[in-house]
């Protein structure tokens, strides 16, 4: 076997596991949702949404609000959809925030209309189940791809900050278009040519606790408004 046939074998064994974690969350999420309360705040989506330290920013901040976090790392909308319900529709949430896509934006066959559609079937089907639900879709976040260790340096060679702005101005389209909200929180992470801020990120994609602080800063205001009204 040459090393070509190792990085193969290496890299099937690593969707399998990858693929077996995702499920084990889901069914775990499954779980945990039984003592979930309806008509709460949630916060579902990817990974960048999942190592979002919400609750522990909300606490801290003393805001009168439950929520719950639903994300799931790795997940493309693809996936997303399929668990819709353990990720979202279980929990009959009074409010999400969503971050979902970003993983679709990592490979050479990345369709940028054919994500948006996706995009937008999902938020069809939560609002067919939970028609009072106010939505709220989270740009995604701005990459930095000096950052990254050499095992991703194929997935930058993709996942640029020209595609990122490019997909967020067509999710503030779908928000406009469902009656939700486009929430823009970047502007605290975003260094001066646009990258995520070298000092915030560990691999050029994922954040530090310091980066979401940043990002919770700039949610405050609309969370400050939630915890009045839900």
């Amino acid at each position: 076997m040459d090393v070509r046939d190792d990085k193969a074998v290496e890299l099937s064994v690593y969707r399998k596991l990858s693929r077996r974690e995702k499920e084990q969350k889901v069914e775990r999420y499954r779980h945990l949702n039984r003592y979930a309360v309806p008509g709460r705040v949630l916060f579902s989506g990817s990974s960048l949404m999942e190592q979002f330290p919400i609750n522990e920013f909300i606490m801290n901040e003393g805001l009168p609000l439950t929520a719950y976090n639903r994300g799931v790392g790795g997940f493309t909308t693809e996936e997303f959809s399929a668990a819709l319900g353990p990720c979202v529709l279980d929990l009959r949430p009074s409010v999400l925030f969503l971050n979902i896509g970003t993983n679709d934006l990592n490979g050479p066959d990345y369709d940028e209309r054919a994500l948006l559609d996706r995009y937008d079937g999902i938020l069809e089907r939560i609002q067919g189940a939970l028609p009072d639900c106010r939505l709220y879709l989270l740009a995604y976040y701005p990459c930095n791809p000096d950052k990254a260790p050499p095992y991703m340096a194929e997935i930058f060679r993709h996942r640029t900050n020209d595609r990122i702005r490019s997909a967020n101005l067509g999710v503030r389209a779908l928000a406009e278009a469902r009656g939700g909200t486009f929430l823009d929180l970047n502007g605290g992470i975003t260094d001066g040519a646009g990258r995520l801020k070298e000092e915030y990120t560990f691999d050029g994609m994922h954040m530090f606790a310091e980066g979401y602080c940043r990002v919770f800063e700039a949610l405050l205001p609309v969370l400050r408004g939630l915890s009045e009204s839900v």
